[in-house]
């Protein structure tokens, strides 16, 4: 009775679940023409992307919505097919050393970036260099610790010049790693990773991302950038690739509203949505199931806390009351509902990693909560006395609909008031940055790579989106352990035990492993679900319809 009874109450809160379309479903009629593979005379693609980018900047960039519009304005040494294969890019092969330190790539012949001038290895040497370079104030450039004297450079000790990346000439170019790192080509899909062109960028300085100065070297480039509106990419006629490319445009709409970024998507001015309204599941899979796309994505949706500030400084006890608290099969199952799994742990399902399972993960959600309330009152919290916070999240009527559980199950449980406050994607990201004026803040991290590092290195106290302030030099020993650790099965037991170190510390409260979801027009021919969800303009087409 009582799980109905918050199911029930969580349901009221939220405004229910599911419902809320009249309209029939809309029959579109043949796809495709007579063979279904006739493809539409106008090749413009709509695509709803979540929140106004914070920059196309590919070395200050952060945020899914950015990464999605830098995939198709840039290209990496290593490119990726619609499965999620790693395949040539800019690179048009590569060799590896036999001890796995040096990386050596051939740069295409035929490369060119969006004003015609051709892309050597020179621009990724000063890409890289830039990326890593401490005055660029990349949020990411921690992606980079397995090149050679990264960490030394990211943390001014050395100039950027010392990175260990060479262009030996205009083809050929060097990558020289202080460990064996075996998802190197993986991560050199990351924009951190990019190469920009060096004239323009010296020239326009931090304007050069900017419409009337962007160059890249991808099948696209930057046509127009309307501030909350969308942004037009057309297609690059440099691309080294561009005869294989079919879509000529493409549209990214900033819309943070699911149900509007729905209703826009059923009038057909969305081809592809970036999510979902939770709250109609329900309707979407009774009436438009087969443009319902659900593939399993590499991210954990979490809360962090802020350990640096009162009330959670120094208090893992009272962090872990919180988490306990939650029931996450109510967050996962009901709240989301779209396949989601509940996560007590951080690092999702990858490759060569056995996930470390808290003991509360076996427990009845009653043991949870009798063990919530002991460490409550132990934190010196009762009824009369009860814990107040804020609870940060960005605007998104899903992050809210989470937000508003959490904050009924708290104060069912342990008697917490809990304020919610909400902020625009940028001020959010500032806001968590600053440290000075959070408690509690939604946050999701998305994997860079296949790989357990690209979940852990996030907490390292010297990495630059460790936004909950957390500081174990235990925890750092271990993840340089790892780092410095040729041998795979000793490099994940170092792993593995920093995770349980992690976890025993609650910096943060994971709620479920994501998966993507979203709206997929069945005139979008090329469409292909995968774990690192990178869908890429250059693979679709629109069909005649």
């Amino acid at each position: 009775m009582r799980l109905k009874s918050i199911l029930l109450a969580s349901t009221l809160a939220l405004g229910g679940c599911g419902g809320g379309q009249e309209q029939a479903p809309v029959s579109y009629g043949p796809i495709g023409g007579e063979t279904g593979q006739e493809l539409a005379e106008v090749q413009v693609l709509h695509r709803g992307n979540g929140t106004e980018p914070q920059s196309l900047d590919p070395h200050r960039a952060e945020g899914v919505p950015s990464s999605n519009i830098l995939r198709d304005l840039f290209e990496g040494l290593v490119a990726e097919a619609p499965n999620g294969e790693l395949i040539p890019g800019a690179a048009e092969s590569w060799e590896i050393s036999a001890d796995g330190l040096t990386y050596t790539f051939t740069i295409r012949p035929d490369g060119r970036w969006s004003n015609g001038d051709p892309v050597t290895a020179f621009d990724f040497e000063y890409g890289l260099r830039r990326s890593a370079d401490p005055n660029t104030l990349s949020r990411y450039s921690s992606v980079l610790a397995p090149i050679r004297n990264a960490r030394a450079v990211i943390a001014g000790e050395l100039p950027p010049e010392a990175l260990g990346v060479e262009a030996v000439d205009e083809r050929t170019f060097v990558i020289q790693l202080e460990t064996p790192t075996p998802y190197l080509l993986g991560l050199l899909t990351h924009s951190t990773c990019y190469a920009v062109h060096r004239g323009v960028v010296e020239t326009n300085g931090t304007n050069w991302s900017r419409v009337e100065t962007h160059v890249g070297n991808g099948a696209y480039r930057l046509e127009a950038w309307v501030v909350q509106s969308h942004i037009h990419l057309a297609r690059n006629p440099q691309y080294w690739d561009d005869d294989n490319t079919t879509i000529d445009e493409v549209r990214y709409y900033a819309i943070e509203n699911q149900d509007a970024e729905l209703k826009r998507y059923r009038a057909d001015e969305l081809d592809i949505t970036s999510t979902i309204p939770q709250k109609q599941l329900k309707w979407i899979r009774q009436n438009l199931a087969d443009e319902f796309r659900v593939t399993p994505y590499l991210g954990t949706y979490y809360f962090g806390f802020n350990t640096t500030q009162p009330p959670f400084v120094g208090r893992p006890g009272l962090r872990r009351a919180l988490s306990l608290a939650v029931d996450r099969d109510i967050i996962a199952y009901v709240v989301s509902g779209a396949g989601e799994l509940p996560a007590y742990s951080w690092v999702p399902p990858v490759r060569g990693y056995e996930q470390q399972v808290p003991e509360e993960a076996g427990w009845t959600q009653a043991q949870r909560e009798a063990e919530a309330r002991r460490l409550y009152a132990e934190a010196g919290y009762s009824a009369e006395n009860p814990l107040q916070v804020e609870v940060l999240y960005n605007t998104s009527d899903n992050h809210k609909r989470v937000a508003i559980a959490l904050a009924f199950m708290w104060k069912q449980v342990l008697g917490v008031e809990a304020s919610l406050a909400n902020q625009e994607w940028k001020v959010f990201l500032e806001t968590r940055k600053r440290k000075e004026d959070t408690q509690i803040y939604r946050a999701g991290w998305i994997g860079d790579y296949e790989d357990a590092y690209t979940f852990a290195q996030l907490l390292e106290s010297t990495n630059e989106q460790n936004d909950f302030g957390y500081d174990s030099p235990r925890y750092d020993a271990l993840l340089a352990a790892a780092s410095a650790e040729p041998d795979v099965a000793l490099r994940a037991r170092y792993l593995q035990e920093a995770e349980r170190v992690l976890l025993a510390d609650h910096p943060l409260m994971p709620l479920y492993f994501y998966v993507t979801k979203r709206m997929v027009k069945p005139w979008v021919e090329g469409y292909e679900g995968n774990i690192m969800d990178h869908i890429y303009t250059r693979h679709l087409r629109i069909l005649k319809h």
